[in-house]
């Protein structure tokens, strides 16, 4: 039988060390999830969204902040005791496998169907189908040794799974403002060719893009190796160079040494007091004139 994390597995703890970092309502967090609802909001503008595995809820709370009439389900019970006050009546203890009432322009969810044993995964997915065209999707496709994620799975099973409800990704969307593995997937209605052209449009420019980067990378190799070959005549011409600068601050040190000594010296001194007679007897010479 495959696992089933169990709703009480989501409590406090679980937010507090399973996260990366806990996930409190805090100003971090706080600041992740107004971009994310900024972006929905100017490239999407639903006028309802769910966030279906809401957590403590503070998508649902950003999204309602800028007006969109924003609900949220999790199976936690810790977690929607958590959502603030703006939003906590628009939080519910669900399932994501119990059927969904009513529809939405929008479906967001992120980082949760890894957690729920594939067959739930799979009818929690048709349940959102059922009740929105459009889905902003993201699901890790690594981090396997987190104890609730029992359904990790890549993005091309996902994209499989929504393509037998009748949902293919939005090519021309970018979602990595929510994971860099984030897609948005949308019910499409269009001709297979019509749907061929669009992937084969952005299978071309990824080949071409490809292309491009291999060569850079070629041209790259190509002149740290010949950097590469002059390095041994270019570190001899360091080294003589070298030599000679230490050559010249010994000569320099050993001359500053003799001055040192000369001043020093009684020879010196005399020199000192004959050179301030010898100005004496000019001046006076020059004055009897």
């Amino acid at each position: 039988m495959e696992p089933r994390p169990r709703a009480d597995a989501f409590g406090e703890f679980y937010y507090s060390h399973c996260c990366g970092k806990p996930y409190l309502r805090n100003d971090e967090w706080l600041a992740v999830f107004d971009r994310m609802a900024e972006r929905i909001q100017s490239d999407i503008a639903p006028r309802r969204a769910l966030d279906a595995g809401c957590a403590i809820g503070l998508l649902v709370e950003r999204l309602r902040a800028r007006g969109i009439d924003a609900e949220g389900i999790d199976i936690s019970t810790y977690a929607i005791e958590q959502v603030h006050e703006s939003a906590r009546a628009h939080c519910r203890v669900e399932s994501l496998t119990s059927e969904l009432t009513g529809s939405y322009d929008l479906i967001v969810c992120i980082e949760v169907l890894e957690h729920m044993a594939a067959v739930d995964a799979t009818a929690a997915l048709a349940n959102m189908c059922r009740h929105s065209d459009d889905i902003l999707f993201s699901s890790s496709p690594r981090d396997f040794a987190e104890q609730t994620h029992v359904n990790v799975r890549p993005p091309e099973d996902w994209a499989e799974l929504f393509a037998r409800q009748g949902f293919l990704r939005d090519l021309d969307f970018d979602a990595s403002f929510i994971t860099p593995w984030a897609a948005r997937f949308r019910r499409r209605s269009e001709p297979l060719p019509r749907v061929i052209r669009e992937y084969e449009r952005l299978y071309a420019r990824a080949i071409e893009e490809r292309n491009e980067l291999r060569n850079q990378i070629v041209q790259w190799d190509l002149h740290v190796q010949a950097e590469a070959a002059q390095a041994p005549a270019l570190r001899a011409d360091l080294a003589r160079v070298n030599a000679a600068l230490q050559a010249a601050q010994q000569r320099i040190a050993e001359r500053d040494d003799t001055v040192r000594h000369m001043e020093a010296s009684r020879f010196w001194q005399l020199r000192g007091l004959w050179r301030g007679l010898a100005g004496t007897l000019r001046g006076r010479s020059g004055g009897q004139r």
